[in-house]
């Protein structure tokens, strides 16, 4: 059949099952959404705010639930709109493919009205993109920017499409999704290796990232820590993957984990390292990390081996399909010596003290998981507050904690509960955790919360400056506070009502238990402004290039 530019991406969008489509309305792409407007019972269209919200909305809806996340910008400042949100999916490599449009082809190259080199700007940042310039095209360049985004490492992808290629026509035939081609087998003999590196350790640990939230499954990893009898620390982007409470589980690793942790890698004599990249947030002294361990890592992405740590073994492959075939070759104990000497740290590790009259972080977060219960999602923006949120929420689910880690972007938050909220249904509690910095930056989005009717909870830990980088002051810049104390006086109360939603404020812990409970009744969104001191510190911390024995607890 003959079909328009316009017609056949909804087709193709249809084809991949895509139900959700984040964007932003502008000249270029008007065709799309007029075709789209046409099929609005087979693609929901979410209009937010701003590009840069549509983009991490996309990005929400792809980390609660594993699939391809999609966004749709105009030209000019449509599309460099999304280069943040795009630059935060490639470094967390959440799959998502952004569509932007562009100035008909005759006119690209002569800066034209709101035309930008949207391919070149974003090469850097996502995992391949593509300028269709003939309709005929169009259709399967879409599909294989939805096989790249799901392929190997997930990742975003970008489609730019000139204005004259949604307008003219070409033959169309549908095709079924293609299945991502997942390599599952593994080299046994690698794998038998594996074992026994894990078979011949007394002091073993895990320590593992998102490349295991994003593989076949976790069950795998579970299986060998009980099996193994091995403690296990994880990276930011995998808070949520093991269970608060876990026996193995041993919580954060790296300049804001638990001393236990860090001081378990530091003292093991195996790290297996499962879909981590050996950040400079995890492994601050590279030529220390692991000092006295081998070091077993298994990484879908052969660029990762070695990069940052040297290791001794490394295999290649999804975490999920290498850890099955290491399996049969591990033998079941329990290292009840190591154990003991890591349950020994925990007593000595940091634990805060509480308040009945201030407001304290962990209590905070203690109260929110006690009221939201156990099948809560937790979003988070950037800060003091996110690291908050990494040390003392209780995860109960694998995709239950969505937060910036690469890319570190204050502003991410709203915008990905909104993604989030609207992939799950409304009956989903989401709630969304910033700070007073990170919510100014795109609290703009509180219009898109409203329009839909989403019932995210936003907890504000309002200190009234920049805490992270104060803190960062305080400890080693001799408490010259630099433009980290903006002055502002933004009412959050009635901002939110402003806004259409509904605002709390609360100074103690009695008035945020009574903030809470009435939120969890409402059906539209709600903002708990929290009064917390703005001397709070995220402790312990590591300073950047140290190691444990420079951690700092007080």
């Amino acid at each position: 059949m003959r079909l328009n530019g316009s017609q056949i991406f909804v087709e193709v969008l249809a084809e991949q099952g895509v139900d959700l489509l984040f964007g932003y309305p502008g000249g270029t792409v008007l065709n799309l959404y007029d075709e789209l407007y046409k099929n609005a019972d087979r693609i929901k269209t979410v209009l937010t705010a701003h590009e840069q919200g549509a983009a991490h909305a996309a990005d929400g809806y792809a980390r609660a639930t594993g699939r391809t996340g999609v966004v749709l910008a105009t030209s000019g400042p449509g599309a460099t709109n999304l280069v943040t949100g795009i630059a935060t999916a490639y470094m967390d490599s959440v799959p998502m493919v952004a569509f932007t449009g562009n100035v008909p082809t005759s006119l690209i190259g002569r800066d034209s009205f709101q035309e930008a080199y949207i391919e070149g700007i974003t090469l850097p940042i996502t995992k391949h993109n593509y300028t269709v310039r003939r309709v005929e095209d169009l259709a399967d360049t879409m599909r294989a920017a939805f096989r790249i985004a799901q392929s190997g490492r997930k990742g975003p992808v970008l489609v730019d499409i000139p204005k004259d290629v949604t307008a003219n026509s070409c033959e169309f035939t549908h095709k079924p999704p293609e299945l991502i081609r997942t390599v599952t087998r593994v080299d046994q003999q690698e794998a038998k290796a594996a074992a026994a590196l894990i078979n011949e350790a007394q002091r073993p640990i895990v320590c593992f990232g998102g490349g295991v939230r994003s593989a076949a499954g976790c069950q795998p990893l579970r299986d060998l820590l009980t099996k193994a009898g091995i403690p296990a620390t994880h990276t930011l982007m995998a808070a949520g993957v093991l269970s608060y409470g876990e026996p193995h589980n041993l919580g954060m690793l790296g300049m804001h984990g638990s001393f236990a942790a860090n001081k378990a890698v530091a003292e093991a004599d195996l790290v297996i390292a499962v879909g981590t990249r050996f950040s400079d947030r995890v492994a601050l002294n590279p030529a220390h990390f692991g000092g006295k361990a081998r070091i077993l890592q298994i990484d879908i992405d052969p660029s990762e081996v070695g990069k940052n740590v040297e290791v001794d073994m490394a295999i290649t492959g999804d975490a999920a399909y290498v850890l099955q075939a290491i399996l049969p070759y591990v033998e079941k104990t329990e290292h009840k010596l190591w154990m003991e000497q890591i349950r020994s740290w925990q007593k000595v590790d940091y634990h805060p003290q509480d308040s009945e009259t201030e407001l304290r972080p962990h209590q905070l977060i203690a109260e929110l998981c006690r009221q939201a219960g156990p099948d809560a999602v937790y979003v988070t923006d950037v800060g003091q507050h996110q690291m908050w949120a990494a040390q003392y929420l209780h995860h109960t689910k694998s995709r239950g904690f969505l937060t910036s880690g690469g890319l570190g972007t204050m502003g991410f938050g709203y915008g990905a509960a909104i993604g989030a909220q609207l992939a799950l249904g409304r009956d989903q509690r989401v709630i969304m955790l910033t700070g007073d910095g990170s919510f100014h930056m795109n609290l703009n989005e509180a219009c898109t919360a409203v329009s839909y009717g989403l019932p995210i909870i936003t907890v504000i830990f309002n200190n009234q400056v920049l805490g992270m980088v104060r803190q960062w002051q305080t400890i080693f810049y001799e408490g010259r506070y630099a433009n980290t104390d903006p002055h502002r006086r933004t009412d959050f109360v009635k901002l939110a009502e402003g806004f259409g939603a509904k605002g709390y404020r609360a100074a103690n812990p009695a008035e945020f238990a009574a903030a809470l409970a009435d939120a969890m009744q409402q059906k539209g969104p709600t903002w708990i402004d929290c009064r917390i001191g703005k001397d709070e510190r995220v402790l312990p911390m590591i300073p950047g290039g140290g190691d444990v024995e420079d951690i700092i607890m007080e």
